[in-house]
């Protein structure tokens, strides 16, 4: 005899002895909507599913249209007669679908329909099975591998689209920190580019070091306020664009100016800035001149002496104010090393409060490292990375901002 369900609330219908327990999650019951017009195959299916996912919660619809109104409800896999008032064939495949692409669909075809069936697996559902040639372990079986299957492609896809987004971070990052382009042996470089956390895609941190016809190096570190892939994009453009300007030997004002005009046409969010800081090594290596834009300037290091320079001048962000910079020369010691970077590591936090590593405590690292490490110029991305590790273990984890920093110093033959 057919067991009939007990009906709570308009088209919902539970099987007798299914309530839930008080206890347990309501996720660990499996919802269910039933597609089917005939009353008596709906209570066969009932029937069938009673001994074999008693805790299985049953959702009756009559009609496609019903049926749409109730995907809302947490619906876990959907049973799918294909010959419905309002629809029929295949066509009720692809219109469910479109409304429910993530729930899985088993189809329930008659004995003489299995060819449709086989086609509305091609058009989307998870399975098919054949009225009155199916008992209930197998439609419970093929319920649960429904769900399971469906369950394996998200997680495809996600590792699909982790893959993707890791490529195209790989993409940004060799745009937002590419290899020096220098040849001659006036200067050593070491760079660090590292990207925040809890992000997909990087900021807009970057920087660059060319070689000017005339032979001075030039760096730049530049900062996009904001995170995400227009900032990014952005970022690429700009270092890219002052490479250009830079290996043409285009004065550093002229290209300051030129940085802002490609700033102002590729921004697409108003108001988008970005902070500079231009760095022009003469050919001897005994001076150099700079030029911040609303930028941190570079930490001096004179031997064991870690310092600020004195008394520069700081015009404002590429993309805000009149675009007015003035530069700053610099006398350099014969034993030089500097450090350009940007905000990312000083913002970190100190422990749990709202203290941040600031550039003083940045000193003090760097004099803590060279102290205890006397030939440090021979490895000097050594100190970057030391500079990191210590920043995270100060924050007590992953820095959230990104991190460039360009460490440049005078070549010991010279």
């Amino acid at each position: 005899m057919v067991a009939r369900a007990r009906t709570y609330g308009e088209g919902t219908t539970a099987l007798p002895g299914t309530e839930r327990p008080a206890t347990g999650s309501v996720r660990d019951r499996l919802s269910v909507l039933l597609i089917e017009d005939d009353d008596g195959d709906a209570l066969i299916v009932e029937d069938l599913l009673e001994g074999t996912l008693p805790l299985a919660r049953l959702i009756r619809a009559r009609t496609l249209g019903e049926a749409l109104a109730k995907l809302e409800d947490g619906i876990d896999c959907l049973l799918l007669d294909l010959k419905l008032p309002d629809a029929e064939g295949l066509d009720t495949v692809v219109r469910l679908r479109a409304q429910a692409p993530g729930i899985p669909l088993i189809v329930l075809t008659g004995l003489n329909d299995e060819a449709a069936g086989v086609g509305a697996v091609d058009a989307g559902a998870q399975d098919y099975l054949v009225k009155g040639h199916v008992d209930g372990d197998q439609l419970a079986r093929a319920i649960r591998y429904s769900i399971s299957r469906r369950q394996a492609d998200e997680a495809r896809q996600q590792l699909r689209l982790a893959q993707a987004q890791s490529r195209e971070v790989t993409r940004l990052e060799r745009g937002l920190a590419p290899r020096p382009l220098i040849d001659d042996d006036l200067v050593w470089i070491a760079t660090c580019y590292r990207a925040g956390r809890d992000r997909g895609l990087l900021g807009g941190d970057f920087f660059d070091v060319a070689e000017a016809p005339d032979g001075r190096v030039r760096l730049v570190v530049g900062d996009v306020c904001g995170h995400g892939p227009d900032e990014a994009a952005i970022g690429v453009c700009l270092r890219a664009a002052w490479r250009a300007l830079a290996i043409c030997g285009v004065e550093p004002e002229r290209t300051m100016r030129a940085l802002q005009r490609v700033l102002e046409h590729e921004r697409e969010i108003p108001l988008l800035f970005t902070t500079l800081c231009t760095l022009e090594i003469d050919a001897d290596g005994a001076g150099a001149e700079m030029m911040l834009a609303g930028h941190p300037a570079p930490i001096l290091i004179d031997g064991g002496s870690v310092s600020d320079f004195p008394q520069v001048a700081v015009g404002p962000p590429i993309g805000l104010g009149d675009g007015r910079w003035q530069p700053t020369h610099l006398d350099l010691p014969p034993d030089w090393a500097m450090l350009l970077h940007t905000d990312g590591i000083t913002e970190g936090r100190i422990g749990e409060g709202a203290e941040r590593l600031g550039t003083a405590r940045l000193q003090t690292l760097i004099a803590e490292y060279i102290a205890a490490h006397h030939d440090w110029h021979e490895q000097p991305d050594r100190l970057l990375l030391s500079l990191i590790e210590q920043a995270e273990e100060l924050n007590g984890g992953a820095l959230t901002d990104d991190v460039a920093m360009v460490l440049v110093g005078a070549s010991p033959q010279r």
